[in-house]
Parts: C-alpha cells; sequence; structure tokens
C-alpha cells in the first residue's frame, strides 16, 4: 500500500450507508405521511421486505460508541419498550401486502442481547404471525460477548436466528479499559466455534481501529487473534470521532488517540495479515472467507448494502424499521423515527408508530443512489446500464451525477480507477478510497455544511 495515497485523500466525507446520507433528512414527518409511504413501498423494488429492530439499552457506555443508545433501564421501562416495538410492528403491518416475502431481520442497538431473550422471541413471533419468509432469510443478531452466553445461543438458534455478530472491538483488555467497554465473558474461539456447531452462518467479528492503547504492534495481535478464530466475515471499522455528536467521545482525546499516520499503519496491518489468510476485502471496511456468500456476490457483481452493513441482492429488501431511532430505508425514501425510548414508548403508545424526520426521493436522486451504490459495492459504474433500470441514456445519467472527468484526474493519476467510454472500473487499491471516488459523483455533496468523520 501506498500510505502516501492514504493521506492524500484522507478527509471529510459521507459513508454512504444511505443515499443523500442521514444529514439530509428533515424533521416534522407525520404518521399519515409515513403510511402512505408504507402503502407505496408495496409497488416498489425491491418486493423482499427487511426488517430492523433497534435495542437502544447497554449495560455501560462505550466511549467510541456513535450509536443510538443509552445505559439499561429499569426493567419495567425495557418491557414497555418492547411491547411499544410490538404494537409498531402490528401497525405497519396492517398497510404491508402480505404477498411480499420477508428475505432478512437484523437486531442492531444499543445491546440486543443484553435484554431479555424472552422479549426477543415475543417480537420474533409477532413478524412470524403477520409475514411469510423466503426459503433461507437470514436472521441475524450484534452480540456483545461479555453478556452472552453459551444457553443464549441454543436460545437464537431455536428462536430462528442463523447469523451472529460479535463486538469484539479489539482483544486487548487495556484497550477495553481506556474506553470503558467490557471483554468477552467467553474466549471469543469457543464461542464462535460453539455458533458454527450450532448451525450459524456468516458469523461475524467487528474490530475497531484508531482507539486509545492501540498501536500497530497490539492491533496486529488483533488480526492474527481473529485469524486463529476464523470467523466467516470480519469488519474493520475505523473509529469515527465525531465529539459533536457524541459527548463522551470527548474522553478518549484526553486517554490519547493514535495519529492518523498510525491509523494508517494498523489499517495496512490488518488488510494485509487477512488478505494473506485468504480473507477477500469486500468494500472498504468489511471481508470474508472466500466461500462466504458475500465474497460471492463481490465477484458476480451483485453486492448490496444498506444501514445494517453489506448483503446479497438476495437478501437486500426495503428495509422497514422497528425501535427508537431505527430507519425506514424504501425505494422512495427514508423515515427516522424519533430518537430516544421515551420519545418512542410515548409516541407508540399515544398513536401507534413514530417517525420524526425524512426524505423522499426525487427522479434524480433514485438514478445517483444507484450509481453511488454500484461504486460503493461492487467497484464499477456503467452509466448505460443504470439508464437502462431507469428509462434514460448514458449521457442523462451523467448530467443527473454531474460527471466530469475532472473529478477523477487524482485517482487516475494515482491508478485507481479506469475509465473506458461508459463505464469506471475501480482497480482493487482504489477500493481503499472508495467513499471519496463515490463522492464524486454526488451533486448534493456541495449543497450541505454537514460535518462527516474522515473516509480513512
Amino acid at each position: 500500500m501506498n500510505l502516501e495515497i492514504f493521506k492524500k485523500y484522507n478527509k471529510p466525507g459521507p459513508r454512504y450507508t444511505s443515499y443523500p446520507p442521514a444529514t439530509f433528512f428533515k424533521s416534522g414527518f407525520t404518521p399519515q405521511q409515513y403510511i402512505q409511504q408504507i402503502v407505496r413501498s408495496n409497488s416498489d423494488r425491491p418486493q423482499n421486505m427487511s426488517f430492523y429492530v433497534h435495542i437502544p439499552f447497554c449495560p455501560r457506555l462505550c466511549y467510541f460508541c456513535g450509536c443510538n443508545t443509552g445505559i439499561s433501564q429499569k426493567e419495567e421501562i425495557i418491557r414497555r419498550y418492547v411491547n411499544a416495538v410490538i404494537t409498531e410492528i402490528e401497525n405497519v403491518a396492517q398497510y404491508l401486502d402480505k404477498n411480499r416475502k420477508v428475505s432478512q431481520i437484523h437486531w442492531g442497538g444499543g445491546t440486543p442481547n443484553s435484554i431479555k431473550l424472552d422479549y426477543v422471541e415475543e417480537i420474533m413471533a409477532t413478524f412470524h404471525k403477520h409475514f411469510q419468509f423466503i426459503e433461507n432469510p437470514e436472521i441475524a443478531m450484534e452480540c456483545h460477548p461479555a453478556y452472552l452466553e453459551y444457553e443464549d445461543i441454543d436460545r437464537l438458534a431455536d428462536i430462528g436466528f442463523n447469523r451472529l455478530s460479535l463486538g469484539v472491538q479489539d482483544f486487548d483488555e487495556e484497550v477495553l479499559r481506556l474506553v470503558n467497554r467490557a471483554p468477552s465473558k467467553y474466549p471469543v474461539k469457543k464461542l464462535v466455534e460453539y455458533m458454527k456447531e450450532k448451525g450459524f452462518r456468516g458469523v461475524n467479528l467487528d474490530l475497531i481501529y484508531g482507539l486509545p492503547g492501540q498501536n500497530k504492534k497490539n492491533f496486529a495481535r488483533n488480526i492474527e487473534k481473529t485469524i486463529e478464530v476464523s470467523p466467516d466475515r470480519l469488519a474493520t471499522f475505523s473509529y469515527a470521532h465525531v465529539p459533536w455528536v457524541k459527548a463522551a467521545q470527548k474522553i478518549l482525546e484526553k486517554r490519547g488517540l493514535p495519529t492518523p499516520d498510525q491509523k494508517l499503519q494498523m489499517f495496512e496491518t490488518g488488510h494485509n495479515l487477512l488478505t494473506q489468510a485468504g480473507y477477500v476485502a469486500i468494500g472498504m471496511d468489511h471481508y470474508a472467507k472466500a466461500d462466504d456468500d458475500l465474497a460471492k456476490a463481490l465477484q458476480n457483481k451483485t453486492l448490496h448494502r444498506n444501514f445494517q452493513g453489506y448483503a446479497t441482492r438476495e437478501t437486500t429488501g426495503q428495509v422497514y424499521g422497528f425501535g427508537s431511532s431505527s430507519i425506514t430505508q424504501l425505494w422512495g425514501g427514508y423515515i427516522q423515527n424519533v430518537k430516544t425510548s421515551k420519545q418512542y414508548i410515548a409516541a407508540i403508545e399515544a398513536g401507534g408508530l413514530a417517525p420524526d424526520k425524512a426524505y423522499l426521493m426525487t427522479n434524480d436522486n433514485l438514478v445517483t443512489r444507484e450509481v453511488i451504490t454500484e461504486i460503493m459495492c461492487n467497484g464499477r459504474v456503467n452509466f448505460e446500464e443504470i439508464g437502462q433500470q431507469f428509462g434514460k441514456t448514458a449521457n442523462e445519467v451523467k448530467e443527473i451525477v454531474a460527471y466530469n472527468p475532472e473529478k477523477l484526474s487524482d485517482f487516475l493519476k494515482d491508478d485507481l480507477v479506469s475509465i473506458n467510454k461508459n463505464e469506471i472500473n475501480i482497480h482493487k487499491e482504489g477500493f481503499f478510497i472508495v467513499r471519496n471516488i463515490a463522492m464524486a459523483f454526488d451533486p448534493l455533496l456541495t449543497t450541505t455544511h454537514a460535518m462527516y468523520s474522515k473516509t480513512i
């Protein structure tokens, strides 16, 4: 890797988990408007449905966290929250076409496995009561290994989960102490082995680089331990320092954050060790074994992504979010629920739905989203192919995304992309700065003053 290239392109920019990014969402969206969008989504694509359940409770606050979460509440509040999620599912279900099928359910947080699994089973039973599923749906949960028992894995399998992700973040207990995160209760290798014995597929580990106490040497040990654990998938997230959004991150400044050069060394070390061990780089920060569905989708150029991460086209559906701050990600727009659990419970108990912010897509937004998704996921964009999807010419697509070859001149000079008439391909090295390349096709980027984390 050429670290000078990384330094050159390491500047703030969107992560493009959605297009437009969530910074464009506007407040004041009403339940009536939300219902209109749900009904409209029945005739939009994809026909499959994905569900996201947000559990905003954590036993303790990790200082690096940028998610919407809070310290666990009294059992009475958690019970009311679960009741509210069930009510929200039932209210949304009445507007969804029952011929459509569920291809994916993802539980995130917060710490979903910190609540009683009886509650998890109640919510899952509600989904099964109202909806049909495809033959092999992906049912996944993000788990904190500090609060995961072996019998929990058994129970989750019985409930219907078939994919788990462990938020390890770092194997070094001193690093975890600095960021106020509890270490895994049991050896991670044993947990992953047990998950695979129970039939879980796509088992994932999450690591973060750029935390206090981390350096090239001890991050290499993290990767070596991960390779020994042998998960099917792995995400190595760059710590996003946004103290203007999450005040607790200011504590990490006092504890000493690695320099940009040190972060780049960690990234390079991790990438080299993982690819040498046979993992395939997926997008900008994910890895998968060569026989995993994500690696196959990348090879076939059918990789996709949403707020829950990378997925295959087969399991990707329009996303309907449940719980506080959850985002419904439809073909025609995005709707985000009210932020706090207190607001959410009050809204559901009062009226059955809890939308707050939204962004409704224009036709030009739809075209741009497809262009950026193809770049972020599959490393290519063919203007003619995308034009055919939307009944437009290649030149019309170029106009919509304000395409200008000059915006790619630096990437061309650095041999990160190639241009062939109506097709642009990102080279292997270009994937390391794929967010920067996607920014060149974002006509809205100059219209916002939003503050983003750096791209690397």
